[in-house]
């Protein structure tokens, strides 16, 4: 493998999140008597949570409270895309770390342990942290430098998955079904491909 160390996002990386948060943040909507398309929800999502509040509900107050709420019993079932779970298996098998910068709670740390793959991480770092949000590379800079990483990359399915790499001057691989990333080094549209880099 090519890589020492692998920092993983999570949700649309490992956890195939998109659809139960897009019905979360539709029945949250819902609420409030407001009725948006399940694809654009959707596809707002993928942009990022913000930006879909932002579009669709940017005048309720505590809305991103109540949508966390509805989303936490969604993903009380969590999904994973298909091999993540060997991949970080190998991975840790081959001798290298895996570590995960997530934008959510600790909550983070319950879907971990439902979908069996807690044990595969070195470190798991949430918004509960403090770091600043990527693509501020202030979270991998601070996995950097206390695993004294020197062949780290960054995965995820998000621009400012890969800008927070590129920003901390590490490798990055871009994963996505349907689209490729110009300044990620790598673009994979399956997991199982980060195992032949």
């Amino acid at each position: 493998m090519k890589y020492d160390d692998y920092i993983w996002d999570l949700g649309g990386t490992l956890l195939d999140n998109y659809e139960s948060s897009a019905q979360a943040f539709e029945e949250s909507l819902k609420k409030f008597n407001i009725e948006v398309s399940h694809l654009d929800i959707y596809n707002a999502l993928k942009h990022s949570t913000d930006y879909a509040i932002q579009k669709f509900a940017s005048d309720i107050p505590n809305f991103l409270k109540i949508y966390k709420e509805v989303e936490r019993e969604y993903l009380a079932q969590p999904v994973l895309f298909a091999d993540a779970k060997r991949v970080l298996s190998e991975i840790v098998d081959n001798g290298g770390r895996n570590f995960m910068i997530s934008h959510r709670d600790n909550h983070v740390l319950e879907i971990l342990d439902a979908t069996d793959i807690h044990k595969y991480f070195t470190e798991v770092v949430t918004s509960d942290n403090g770091f600043a949000r990527k693509p501020d590379p202030q979270s991998v800079d601070y996995l950097i430098n206390k695993y004294q990483m020197s062949n780290a990359v960054m995965i995820g399915d998000r621009l400012l998955d890969i800008k927070a790499g590129i920003n901390a001057g590490i490798s990055t691989i871009y994963f996505s079904n349907d689209e490729y990333l110009l300044q990620a080094d790598q673009n994979i549209k399956s997991l199982s491909e980060i195992l032949d880099l």
